[in-house]
């Protein structure tokens, strides 16, 4: 099994590509051990000293550290990695419940939200998976629009960039009504 790794734009988050499908649909991020219950292989990337957060994504796996050197972190990831995947053992844990963040919108508003939706979908989403993380609708009131950031973009020091300049831009040229866009 060969694993891939990518920079990411938050230095403290690195991709783990391994090749084949990490979670099918969705995705899932634990930002502690608690959280790593949901899935055998988060809880072995919690053990090694270090890492602080784990994202999965459909076909790639974020870590972030707190503490250490890639360099020192890298080969105990990318062994807990391809142990997990060569076991053969489930991604999340049987009674791992995946639950999405409740949205919230006026009624009023479902024409807008669909459109502001699906730009993120078409438009937000796929660039940001390539850096590691992702980004949700959580939602809409008085012209602002509420985003959920996930895996590298969690923390990242160009988040606000990208939110402000990229996706709040992208927003209001399609979507008149949007004044804003913030982080929940």
């Amino acid at each position: 099994m060969f694993i891939q790794t990518e920079s990411t734009p938050n230095p403290a988050t690195m991709k783990f590509l391994p090749g084949r499908t990490v979670l099918p649909e969705g995705t899932l991020e634990m930002r502690n051990r608690e959280e790593a219950r949901k899935s055998p292989l988060a809880e072995r990337l919690f053990e090694v000293p270090g890492v602080s957060g784990v994202f999965f994504g459909s076909d790639f796996i974020t870590v972030t550290k707190n503490a250490g050197e890639w360099q020192q972190l890298k080969p105990a990831i990318l062994g807990a990695i391809m142990e997990h995947f060569m076991s053969g053992a489930p991604l999340l844990a049987e009674d791992a419940a995946q639950g999405g963040d409740d949205e919230f919108f006026d009624a009023a508003d479902s024409e807008t939200v669909a459109t502001i939706k699906e730009l993120i979908e078409t438009r937000v989403r796929p660039a940001v998976a390539n850096d590691g993380g992702d980004i949700t609708f959580r939602g809409y009131k008085d012209g602002i629009v509420f985003l959920s950031m996930k895996g590298a973009c969690s923390g990242c020091p160009s988040s606000t960039a990208t939110l402000r300049h990229g996706i709040q831009n992208l927003l209001r040229h399609f979507v008149p009504d949007v004044v804003e866009v913030r982080p929940v």
